[in-house]
């Protein structure tokens, strides 16, 4: 993989954010030439700049809203990873054009600049809400997914690719957060619905794979990567077991608090639809979904070899989920709970 980032002018957009930042992270270790990081908002460069120091790194503030911010950001760079998005569903169905601006109009300056700049590799980070969306936030990520997979056509010879996963364990403004807040804080934690589940996958891991399809992209593919799939009940009930003792607690005087699904979301998420498996190819780790629009327009296409008897598996009311305990198992392997200093987790059984 060194050989796609080496002596290379990268540009990550969102890059201060909880994804943008590790894919920076991880880039770094590759000897890039130069990593710009675009991004609105001021204090996440100051932190970012304090808690990651590398000469490659140049911080540009600024909005991929703007077009000429954008064609001056994007002078000189070889590959794009755009991360820069609005992600939450609630403020999303409040401010639509919010959503719109930045998915949609800001992803097409990006496409636009990326051709005009003869950009080699562009890699947009999407979601499984685009997926049969409901809600703003979906129907602009998908709408986001195809303006980057088919910037192929036409004269263009930038290969442009997304990468569609489930949540990210841990990130700025997901559940972990809010459930370490509600159990530092009282005794109750908010859970949506108990019927609700979600794909989950480590920071590092989401962001190892979207370097792996910086590597594999040809142009126009959205590559769907493998997840497991847990009830969000689970999950918190997992994390008051493990946390609550560390502030004094007992586990058992917690209670759970039904506040209802918010607006646009749903109860459960789907990584592809029915209409996609046929251009899908199935890997060991991802699913690799084909845009079929551009072998009309002489790109070859690989056949895909997904049945639609296969769709239950990327459906999270339908996959086998995790048990509490590779829940808790998870947690601690990528370090979203801590091991305690006696080396034993708590539910742990003894060897003597």
């Amino acid at each position: 993989m060194k050989s796609v980032f080496e002596n290379k002018t990268i540009m990550v957009t969102g890059g201060c954010g909880s994804i943008g930042a590790e894919i920076v992270r991880q880039l770094l270790q590759f000897d890039p030439e130069q990593i710009r990081i675009l991004d609105h908002h001021e204090n996440g460069h100051f932190v970012l700049s304090q808690d990651v120091r590398s000469p490659r790194m140049r911080h540009l503030i600024g909005d991929i809203r703007d077009r000429e911010r954008v064609i001056r950001a994007m002078e000189g760079v070889d590959i794009v990873f755009h991360a820069a998005a609005l992600k939450h569903v609630p403020f999303c169905e409040y401010d639509p054009f919010e959503a719109v601006n930045t998915n949609v109009i800001g992803t097409k300056n990006l496409i636009d600049v990326a051709i005009k700049e003869r950009v080699e590799k562009f890699i947009g980070i999407s979601t499984d809400k685009a997926v049969n969306p409901v809600n703003t936030m979906g129907a602009t990520k998908l709408l986001s997914e195809k303006i980057i997979t088919n910037a192929p056509i036409g004269k263009s010879h930038v290969k442009a690719c997304c990468v569609r996963f489930g949540n990210v364990l841990a990130t700025t403004g997901s559940v972990i957060p809010i459930f370490q807040k509600q159990i530092a804080d009282g005794h109750e934690l908010t859970i949506t619905s108990p019927e609700m589940t979600r794909f989950f996958m480590s920071l590092s891991d989401a962001v190892r794979l979207v370097l792996k399809a910086a590597e594999m992209v040809e142009g126009g593919e959205t590559f769907i990567l493998k997840m497991g799939a847990l009830r969000i009940t689970d999950l918190a009930e997992v994390m008051v077991e493990e946390l609550a003792p560390k502030h004094g607690k007992n586990p058992k005087d917690f209670t759970y608090k039904i506040i209802g699904v918010r607006p646009g979301e749903k109860l459960f998420e789907t990584l592809m639809s029915p209409e996609e498996a046929a251009y899908t190819e199935e890997r060991d780790d991802m699913l690799i979904l084909r845009n079929s629009l551009l072998s009309n327009y002489g790109k070859k296409q690989i056949a895909g070899n997904m049945s639609l008897t296969n769709l239950s598996k990327y459906s999270s009311n339908s996959v086998v989920l995790l048990n509490k305990d590779q829940i808790r198992k998870n947690l601690y392997e990528k370090k979203i709970l801590e091991e305690p200093k006696t080396g034993k987790r708590r539910h742990e059984k003894s060897n003597c």
